[in-house]
């Protein structure tokens, strides 16, 4: 990039339970300096798809609206989070015969496109599709073969799809606030970009992202995405969860989550009693509040947790890349904050587990500087730093998003052949 190159950057992460635009500026190193941050409450969102479009453009145009003003920028483009249209990964192997001579660009472009050819898509749309790492004489884990010699070259193409109608209702609802999506990503991959660290990245991780509506789930190595999936879960059904076991509103149900919430039932808890408004009586009237022991509170907690968590590891064994994942487990996301959480998992997943914030940017208010932002903060990790994919150009210069499901793809070897 020229000296004194700079660059603006939106990302947009739309949620079950918010809506988070962050504005920021990418410098000539790829740094990033957030300007401004806008954060409102989420409508027409369940388990991260869309249910009513109107209120999501509303809340999408009051988050922009607020980040704007607090950067003093106006944003044309984002980059948006994408967690539902159950989307899927799948990797595409292929082998070519080099016959001992010197790895050439030509040699790549040839592996890359005889695994194109081998991408199906049934119907979805393609999401991600990048190279994951490169193979020499079936030694995998080259990152740039170019120069090397050998017999053979393959190459490991990680290819991630998701159903039409979910992505277009949310590419929509972008548009229809007035605004372009570069282009979306997958939330589990935006998540571990943001808390993952550099040894984590290379030796092989997984980010477990508990949002309000759906937990994710992203595994990494060689610094590259090797696997996601996303369950229709979160911290919004342990909410619900509440409302109904102790037939409060959802909001006070929230309330009594955040404060009193844990992982599992202590005996101490069953000496503590807490204030339950009771739905329809006003929450004002404390005359006629309920009051329950903390432990069954945490009762109610711990099954859903459970329940999440043993999807995670099922997830990660049915992958093929639980071995892969090494022994660290990242857990973040709004929900990750739940005390005990971090102990539970432990104990289900069999991994070591820390609790992963945001990092890698400057200028983020310490209250965003929490697990519940790690995905709007790995948007812009992706927009700055992600390697261009099959059907970009090298530099993220120009906006990309395929017109139909084979699009990036045709338009990539259009390029290069």
């Amino acid at each position: 990039m020229p000296a004194g190159y700079e660059r603006l950057i939106a990302a947009l992460d739309i949620g079950t339970t918010k809506v988070c635009c962050l504005i920021a500026r990418m410098d000539r190193e790829r740094d990033i300096h957030v300007l401004g941050m806008g954060h409102r409450v989420s409508r027409g969102i369940r388990s991260g798809a869309i249910v009513n479009m109107e209120d999501v453009e509303n809340s999408i145009r009051a988050a922009v609206d607020q980040a704007e003003k607090i950067a003093d920028e106006t944003i044309t483009e984002v980059y948006v989070n994408l967690s539902a249209g159950s989307p899927l990964s799948r990797i595409v192997e292929l082998e070519v015969a080099i016959d001992g001579h010197e790895v050439r660009q030509a040699d790549i472009n040839r592996v890359l496109k005889e695994a194109g050819a081998q991408i199906t898509v049934d119907e979805r749309e393609i999401i991600h599709a990048f190279p994951a790492c490169y193979a020499i004489d079936g030694v995998f884990g080259v990152k740039y073969p170019i120069g090397m010699f050998g017999e053979k070259l393959a190459v490991a193409v990680h290819t991630i799809t998701a159903r039409p109608g979910p992505l277009r209702n949310l590419l929509t609802s972008v548009r229809k606030s007035h605004l372009h999506p570069v282009r979306a990503v997958i939330s589990p991959y935006a998540a571990g970009m943001a808390t993952l660290v550099e040894d984590e990245l290379e030796l092989g991780a997984a980010c477990v992202d508990m949002g309000g509506g759906t937990t994710s789930v992203s595994v990494f190595a060689q610094k590259a995405l090797v696997y996601q999936s996303i369950i229709p879960q979160g911290g919004h059904d342990i909410t619900e969860d509440i409302a109904r076991e102790l037939a409060t509103p959802t909001n006070q149900a929230e309330r009594l989550k955040t404060l009193f919430g844990n992982a599992f039932a202590t005996a101490e808890q069953d000496r503590e009693q807490i204030n339950v408004p009771p739905m329809g009586e006003g929450e004002l009237d404390v005359d006629h509040y309920n009051s329950v022991p903390r432990s069954h509170l945490a009762g109610i907690i711990q099954p859903r947790l459970e329940e999440i968590l043993l999807q995670v590891r099922d997830r990660l064994g049915e992958s093929g890349f639980d071995r892969v994942s090494g022994r660290c487990i990242v857990l973040t996301g709004g929900a990750s904050q739940l005390p005990g959480l971090r102990d539970l998992a432990q104990t289900i997943l069999g991994k070591q587990v820390r609790i992963g914030r945001p990092r890698g940017v400057s200028g983020l208010a310490d209250a965003a500087m929490s697990p519940a932002f790690a995905a709007t903060v790995g948007l812009l990790h992706y927009a700055a730093k992600a390697p261009a994919e099959m059907g970009e150009s090298q530099s993220r210069e120009e906006p990309v998003w395929p017109e139909n499901k084979m699009a990036r793809i045709g338009r990539w070897f259009s390029l290069n052949f």
